[in-house]
């Protein structure tokens, strides 16, 4: 039995986005329907190549489209460019969907870490990522990917993006010995991060992550101010101190106009490899704590594993080198939360 455009329509209005709660045609998300007697051919727009809702709704559009009469259900997918548009044209970076700033209050929390993994497990979920390295007076993102820093002292190029493990990044490291330090003044630190931001052939990404230093210097400051920031990630540590230091990168993004789109829980917990134990190490729960007291999502916790140490140190990043060890999946968890909200936002634009 033939099944019309209207039929299919009705079917689709029962189908929501689980995300927003609203259906799929209300959202304009229904583009490109075909119909051959019983069988029906639909393309379905995400805001969000890796959105996490994909999945659900393929399920969802097939059993309704069945119910209302397909014999067949051919499922087409694709993306929406952002809805709008920056005030200040000289902030936008051409090609590139949407910015994630990855921060922290403090050092030695794993912010790095957690920037160069969740870039690669957003990668490895089929978005073009691109990296940059904004810590300009400590680069860490050449050594966690592998490659010899000052590698582009000599190029004739100068400094551009490489692509390692389906990320494209750019480090100050990359034309910076090892043992050179970077001795700059803030106006400096802020020149570098500009250039970094706009100064590169980018191409198409849908996410550019920067990597930024800890605390509330130059460095994010110019960073808010020369590119228009999706939103930011606040990397912390399980301990109560955690509660001051995420309040203050969450204020200090609250001034900049930054969205805040949630903390994660660095170095969590221990599993002991001989009993499979799990060990408070550094307490537990400042990181969730600081997001409920903040009015923020609170992302997910990231494990304590020597796995995550030996990834970093030989280039090769968990979510790479074990993509479906434990600590690899709590990454991809957050990369499709972080997904998620960015989906919400381009489909809530339409």
């Amino acid at each position: 039995m033939a099944i019309s455009q209207e039929d299919v329509l009705d079917a689709l209005r029962r189908v929501h986005d689980p995300q927003l709660n609203r259906d799929v045609v209300s959202l304009n998300m229904v583009q490109e329907v075909a119909i051959d007697g019983d069988s029906v051919s639909l393309t379905i727009i995400l805001a969000t190549p890796a959105s996490p809702a994909r999945d659900a709704i393929a399920q969802d559009v097939t059993t309704a489209l069945r119910e209302a009469g397909a014999g067949s259900v051919t499922l087409n997918w694709g993306t929406r460019e952002p809805g709008s548009a920056p005030p200040e044209e000289d902030k936008q970076i051409p090609g590139v969907k949407h910015i994630l700033a990855i921060a922290s209050n403090k050092g030695g929390v794993g912010k790095t870490t957690v920037a160069v993994n969740l870039a690669v497990s957003l990668a490895r979920g089929g978005a073009s990522v691109g990296l940059i390295d904004a810590d300009i007076t400590g680069p860490n993102i050449p050594t966690m990917f592998g490659l010899t820093a000052g590698f582009q002292a000599e190029s004739e190029q100068g400094l551009h993006p490489i692509s390692r493990f389906g990320v494209k990044l750019v480090s100050i490291g990359f034309i910076v010995p090892r043992e050179a330090p970077v001795v700059w003044r803030g106006p400096m630190i802020g020149t570098a991060v500009r250039q970094l931001i706009h100064d590169v052939q980018w191409g198409e990404l849908d996410y550019l992550l920067i990597d930024l230093p800890p605390g509330t210097s130059d460095a994010p400051m110019s960073m808010a101010q020369e590119a228009p920031i999706a939103g930011a990630i606040i990397v912390t540590t399980p301990q109560q101190v955690a509660l001051e230091d995420a309040a203050k990168a969450v204020a200090m993004f609250e001034k900049l106009d930054v969205p805040i789109f949630g903390i994660v829980e660095n170095m969590s917990y221990f599993i002991t490899p001989d009993t499979s134990q799990r060990v408070e190490i550094f307490g537990h729960g400042g990181g969730r704590a600081a997001a409920e007291q903040q009015g923020v999502d609170f992302l997910g916790e990231i494990p304590l594993a020597t796995e995550v140490r030996e990834g970093g140190d030989s280039g090769q990043p968990i979510s790479e080198g074990q993509p479906d060890s434990d600590v690899a999946q709590a990454f991809t968890e957050i990369g499709e939360k972080v997904a998620a909200k960015l989906s919400a936002l381009g489909l809530l634009q339409v």
